[in-house]
């Protein structure tokens, strides 16, 4: 019976994916730097722990920050988790202010056990978002002669779309009674659009010729991509669990493609996508390696204490890498985050619906890794918590959960745009026993 509901799990991925590769999640002008904002593939239970996520090792969630976590299931269990969320930013800056809101369907990820001590996960994930469109007004004056001036006034308009999605796969073996090491695959895939424009209303002598130039980037994704995950865990005078997780992904090239069409004044096209274009340009584009590491504490079953730290390493990669010049068109940096969360269950035994709620809290900072205007920004941090609440099957005599998860943030300054978000994610995983024999 469980290989017909996993067909038509497939299924659902087949169409989730089909489905999420044209919604947008973002609405912010900082996603028009880099390959715009990138998700940490947190689920909800670990957003509302600030995003502690690499040594959480519970057989009741599926963790695909740390892959070294899959061996964890129960080897009765068929784990099934979908998320979405809704994203709340005001901008500022010296002068004004802007509030937008967006909501979309995040991810899909399943888990199920091979045997007591392989584990096996799948799914569908964000990489990034990319999404904005705002537009600014401006006057220079022109010189015609030593008595006169004119005035030409311009628009700029810049609005962007896409982003990178990645299909998964992976697995997660038990080693001597304390080790679990993992493993994730990835093929990401997707388009990310920036488009430009400048219009010229005419001058105040000649306010009826207009001209424009508008001009499209388009980055697109198309390869593979591989995780490594270690768990190291204990249980000590049997009320005292700790794990230590370790994460790390190799910096690997973004295989694709990079195009740029101007169309007005002037007309041009470059294509780093096909060597035989005449217009190929052979842009350079990476994603970085990445190393993480973090550490779980829990006590009786009902206080879990989570520490994580993260480095993508994006100042050594190539972006907008040009041959001719040896250099990147855009620099980048190095991005860091520290995450700290907690979780509490009254009674994880009790048979009371109050005894089983969760109620989690948290916080993170980190850096963004590009540059505004050539400056470095500001840290940016977040503030989180959140509630579990338990589903009960009384067929199946399982326990699914509804994760409930708030988080307010902070991005940038007024000196430049600063965004403050709140952001609501919903998510349920099903906790189903698939892999038994039913009795009559």
């Amino acid at each position: 019976m469980y290989k017909n509901k996993l067909l038509l799990l497939v299924l659902a991925l087949i169409i989730f994916a089909q489905f999420t590769n044209s919604q947008n999640n973002t609405n912010s002008p900082y996603t028009r730097f880099g390959y715009g904002d990138i998700s940490d593939t947190n689920n909800g239970e670990q957003r509302a722990m600030g995003g502690v996520s690499i040594g959480s090792r519970f057989n009741t969630s599926i963790n695909t920050v740390n892959p070294a976590s899959y061996s964890s299931v129960d080897s009765m269990t068929f784990m099934f988790d979908i998320g979405a969320s809704a994203l709340v930013s005001h901008f500022s800056d010296l002068n004004k202010g802007k509030t937008t809101l967006n909501a979309n369907l995040e991810y899909i990820t399943m888990q199920f056990p091979l045997a007591k001590w392989l584990g096996f996960s799948a799914g569908l994930l964000p990489y990034s978002f990319a999404g904005y469109n705002f537009s600014s007004k401006d006057t220079t004056f022109l010189k015609t002669d030593a008595q006169k001036q004119d005035t030409i006034a311009n628009t700029k308009t810049f609005v962007g779309s896409g982003g990178f999605s990645q299909v998964y796969m992976g697995l997660s073996a038990n080693l001597f009674k304390h080790v679990s090491l993992g493993v994730n695959a990835y093929y990401m895939y997707g388009t990310i659009d920036n488009y430009r424009d400048i219009t010229f209303a005419g001058t105040t002598t000649n306010p009826i010729t207009s001209t424009s130039s508008t001009q499209r980037n388009s980055i697109t994704a198309n390869n593979f991509r591989f995780r490594l995950g270690a768990q190291f865990y204990n249980t000590f005078a049997k009320k005292h669990d700790v794990t230590l997780g370790l994460i790390y992904e190799p910096k690997i090239k973004l295989n694709g493609g990079f195009s740029q069409i101007t169309s007005g004044v002037p007309n041009d096209t470059i294509d780093s996508s096909h060597p035989n274009n005449p217009n190929y340009i052979a842009y350079g584009f990476e994603l970085p390696s990445l190393y993480g590491i973090g550490f779980n504490y829990m006590y009786d079953k009902k206080l879990s204490i989570g520490i994580d730290y993260s480095l993508q390493q994006w100042k050594n990669i190539d972006f907008f890498w040009n041959p001719a010049t040896g250099k990147n068109s855009e620099d980048l940096n190095n991005r860091s985050k520290l995450a700290v969360g907690v979780e509490y269950q009254p009674n994880p035994k009790g048979r009371n619906f109050s005894d089983r709620i969760r109620y989690r809290g948290g916080f993170n900072v980190s850096d963004s890794y590009y540059n505004v205007d050539g400056i470095t920004q500001p840290k940016n941090y977040g503030i989180t918590c959140g509630l579990g609440l338990p589903l009960y099957n009384k067929v199946s005599n399982s326990i699914s959960m509804l994760n409930a998860s708030f988080e307010y943030g902070k991005i940038g300054s007024t000196a430049t745009l600063r965004e403050d978000y709140f952001k609501f994610t919903l998510n349920v995983t099903f906790n189903e026993h698939w892999f038994f024999k039913r009795k009559l």
